[in-house]
C-alpha cells in the first residue's frame, strides 16, 4: 500500500475564508458565530448561526458557473483551489488522470431547493429553473471542481450526515493507498443556514437557544450547555501518493496514516451507549496506524454541544484510550464556528493537521463549568502550545456513522 500525505489545505470558515484566517480565530479562541443575517430569522425560536459572511465566489468560478450552482459548491471551488495553490500542484494534462475529487455534503443544494419550492408556489412548474436538479444533487460538488481544476481521475461525493467529510477524506486516502489515482481532493462542503434548515433543526430541539449570547452558545463538555449551533462552510486536503509529492519537490504538512469508519446500528439520531461504534473507529484507525493510544496527541473530538454526543464520546475515549484517555489533550473547535454537518470532518481533520503543522492545540471555549460526566483535559478557552506528532479527527453523523482520522508528523 501506498504512503499517502497532506500537501494543501483549504478551507472556508465562519472565522474567514482562508486557512490563515481561519487558523488566527482558532488560535485566538475567537468565535464566529453570530446573530442571522443572509434571511429575517426574528420570528424563529433560533436567530443565530456560524455563517460564512460576505462570500465572494468571483475569484473561483467565471458568473456564468457561479450563477448555475448553488452557493455550498462555491464554497467547495473556493477551498479546493485554496489547497491546490498551498501544494503548488499544477494539474497537467499528463497528471489530470490520476487526480481525484471526492467532497461531500450532508445536504446539498438546500438554499437552492428553498428557492425554487418558492417558485414553484409562487409562479408554477413552469418557472421552475431547469438547473434544479444540477444544482442540488450533493455530486455537483466534485462534479464542478473536478471540472474547474481539470481533475480526470475519480471523482464522487461521500454522504454520510456529519462524518461525510470525514469519510471523504477516509475513502479518497484508500483510493491512493491502492494505486487508483496519484492525488485526490477530498472533503466537504455546507451551506445549510437556511430558513429551513434552521426551522427542521430547531423543531428537532437540537439547538442551543441562547439568543442572547450567541458567542457563548456552543459549549461542548459543558455542564450548561443546551444544543449545536448551526455552521457552514467548506475544508478540502490534498491527499498525494507520497512518491509524487517528493517528487515534484511539494512540502509535506502531514502524513495520513489511519482511518476507521464504523456503524452503530442503534438509532437514528441517538449515539450508541458508551459511545461503541465510535471506539470502533478509533480502535480501527489506530491499528490501521500501527499506533498505540499513547502516541495520540490531541485529539478533535466531535464536540457538538449537545448533552448525550459530549457523554457519549468521553465514554468513547475512555473506553479507546483507557488511562492515556486523562492525558491526551482534546478540543472541539465547534466551539468557534458551530456544527458545520458535512464539512466538519474535512475542516476538523485540517485543524487536526494545522495543530501539528504549528504545535498548537486549539481550545474548547465557552468550558466554565466542566459536566462531571466529561472530565478529560479539553483544553478550556485558551489554545495550548505543546509538540503534536499526531493528531486524531473524529466525526459523528445522523444514521449512526463514525469516522475516525490519524494524522502523523511525517518523518
Amino acid at each position: 500500500m501506498k504512503r499517502v500525505v497532506v500537501t494543501g489545505i483549504g478551507l472556508v470558515t465562519s472565522l474567514g475564508h482562508t486557512v490563515e484566517k481561519t487558523w488566527e480565530g482558532l488560535s485566538q479562541g475567537r468565535s464566529g458565530i453570530s446573530p442571522i443575517s443572509n434571511f429575517d430569522a426574528s420570528d424563529y425560536p433560533v436567530r443565530f448561526a456560524g455563517e460564512v459572511k460576505n462570500f465572494d465566489a468571483s475569484p473561483y468560478m467565471d458568473r456564468k458557473e457561479i450563477r448555475r450552482s448553488d452557493p455550498f459548491t462555491h464554497l467547495a471551488v473556493a477551498a479546493a483551489r485554496h489547497a491546490l495553490d498551498q501544494a503548488g500542484l499544477e494539474i497537467s494534462k499528463e497528471l489530470s488522470p490520476e487526480v481525484g475529487v471526492c467532497i461531500g455534503s450532508g445536504v446539498g443544494g438546500l438554499i437552492t431547493l428553498h428557492d425554487q419550492f418558492k417558485v414553484l408556489h409562487e409562479k408554477g412548474p413552469d418557472r421552475v429553473s431547469p438547473f434544479l436538479i444540477p444544482m442540488m444533487m450533493i455530486n455537483a460538488a466534485p462534479g464542478i471542481v473536478s471540472q474547474i481544476v481539470g481533475a480526470r481521475g475519480p471523482s464522487w461525493a461521500a454522504v454520510s450526515a456529519c462524518a461525510t467529510s470525514g469519510n471523504a477524506i477516509g475513502e479518497a486516502w484508500e483510493t491512493i493507498r491502492r494505486g487508483t489515482a496519484r492525488a485526490m481532493l477530498a472533503g466537504g462542503s455546507e451551506k445549510a443556514v437556511t430558513p429551513l434548515g434552521m426551522a427542521s433543526f430547531a423543531k428537532m430541539q437540537a439547538l442551543s437557544r441562547r439568543n442572547e449570547d450567541p458567542q457563548g452558545a456552543s459549549r461542548p463538555f459543558d455542564a450548561t450547555r443546551d444544543g449545536f449551533v448551526m455552521g457552514e462552510g467548506a475544508g478540502v486536503l490534498l491527499l498525494e501518493d507520497l512518491e509524487l509529492a517528493q517528487a515534484r519537490g511539494a512540502t509535506i504538512l502531514a502524513e495520513l496514516v489511519g482511518y476507521g469508519s464504523t456503524a452503530d446500528a442503534y438509532h437514528i439520531t441517538e449515539p450508541a451507549p458508551g459511545g461503541s461504534g465510535l471506539v470502533m473507529a478509533m480502535q480501527r484507525a489506530l491499528q490501521v496506524a500501527d499506533m498505540r493510544p499513547e502516541q495520540i496527541d490531541y485529539i478533535n473530538a466531535h464536540g457538538t454541544s449537545t448533552v448525550l454526543n459530549d457523554a457519549r464520546e468521553t465514554e468513547a475515549i475512555k473506553t479507546c484510550f483507557g488511562e492515556h484517555a486523562y492525558k491526551v489533550a482534546i478540543s472541539s473547535t465547534k466551539s468557534m464556528i458551530g456544527h458545520t454537518f458535512g464539512a466538519a470532518g474535512a475542516i476538523e481533520a485540517a485543524i487536526s493537521v494545522l495543530s501539528i503543522v504549528h504545535n498548537l492545540m486549539p481550545p474548547t471555549i465557552n468550558l466554565h463549568q466542566p459536566d462531571p460526566a466529561c472530565d478529560l483535559d479539553y483544553i478550556p478557552n485558551q489554545a495550548r502550545p505543546g509538540k503534536v506528532d499526531a493528531a486524531l479527527s473524529n466525526s459523528m453523523g445522523f444514521g449512526g456513522h463514525n469516522t475516525s482520522l490519524i494524522f502523523q508528523r511525517y518523518h
